[in-house]
């Protein structure tokens, strides 16, 4: 590379700076050589911004007045931040070394690669993969996420079966490299997700501009992942239930999109049933809350329209239902599905 690119690691944090002491030393040490590492302190009341001025001097600081959530929080402080790449990390991430040289070199060697992210593992159990983008993420045919090393809750061991890097759906928000160039013509995270999945409509909208989405299996990071929101919070399931079907909606061809979200409707309404039988009534209340903000109360995009080519990439697109081949044919692993039904 004889024009190294300037990086830019952006670390959210709102009410962050335990990890920002646990964490931010690990990515201080980074050794790419044309970097800048900001931290874009979401509305924190804790004191972050002081622990920062006093303890980290060199790090660039961009305040947002209040909380944006994890959509607005980014899409403001990137305006105000000049970088080839920027790399969004979640703040209770912990880096190993070197782990930003292999991705940019495969961001590099293709023009058409708009995004990656590198292998992702679970920071209080380092041999197993993490659940937000283990070793890749991957989509079924009615929008359901998964990821190799984890689906739905099932979650691999990483033996070294996904150290081969490879073209994915979508590359995980919480260590997520993208070209500015992509970020801006794509308009960046849609407000409307708040927080989850928001990374997976940005990579489907770069797919179908026709652009390509790495997994980098040469790079790794430690996530603790439900820093913020933990797994059994009830608007965590509102979020993940209302966001599913905005992120179908976005970016599907409209009858498609209905007859998929149709689909869905029904499916969580199964999921529903299941948390009621479980006695997590919040949970059921935020499915159908979720529907009801989604049928009723869904704001019309701010997003710029983009060039859909004709020929989009559904590379890491699985043709099967994930959730057949997981509850009832009991495919829990990666490696345990139909490889011939990836396209």
């Amino acid at each position: 590379m004889t024009n190294i690119p300037k990086v830019a690691i952006v670390i959210l944090s709102w009410n962050g700076v335990n990890y920002l002491r646990q964490f931010l030393p690990s990515v201080l040490s980074s050794t790419w050589p044309n970097l800048e590492i900001v931290i874009a302190d979401n509305g924190s009341t804790d004191g972050s911004g002081e622990f920062l001025k006093q303890n980290f001097p060199a790090v660039k600081i961009i305040r947002n007045d209040k909380n944006y959530g994890f959509t607005g929080g980014y899409n403001k402080a990137l305006a105000h931040v000049d970088a080839d790449y920027f790399i969004l990390l979640n703040s209770d991430v912990e880096v190993a070394d070197g782990w930003i040289e292999p991705v940019i070199a495969l961001m590099e060697s293709d023009p058409l690669i708009a995004a990656a992210a590198p292998k992702i593992k679970a920071f209080a159990q380092k041999d197993h993969f993490e659940h937000a983008g283990a070793a890749g993420g991957f989509i079924d045919k009615f929008g359901y996420p998964f990821c190799q090393g984890r689906i739905f809750y099932e979650i691999e061991a990483d033996k070294g079966q996904y150290n081969q890097s490879k073209e994915v759906f979508w590359a995980t928000g919480a260590a997520l490299f993208i070209k500015k160039s992509c970020w801006v013509e794509a308009g960046g995270f849609d407000d409307r997700f708040f927080a989850h999945m928001e990374e997976i409509d940005l990579c489907w909208r770069l797919k179908n501009m026709g652009y390509k989405v790495m997994y980098c299996a040469d790079s790794k990071v430690f996530h603790v992942g439900g820093g913020t929101l933990t797994v059994e919070n009830p608007f965590k399931t509102f979020l993940n239930f209302r966001n599913n079907l905005l992120l179908i909606k976005n970016n599907l061809p409209f009858w498609r999109g209905l007859w998929v979200i149709f689909i869905r409707i029904w499916l969580d309404l199964i999921a529903l049933f299941r948390f009621l039988s479980e006695g997590k009534r919040k949970d059921a209340w935020a499915v159908s809350r979720a529907h009801q903000n989604f049928l009723f109360r869904t704001k019309r995009s701010a997003l710029p329209k983009i060039k859909k080519r004709k020929d989009n990439n559904l590379t890491g697109l699985y043709r099967r239902s994930i959730v057949w081949d997981f509850f009832v044919k009991k495919k829990s692993h990666f490696t345990d599905l139909d490889q011939s039904a990836f396209i």
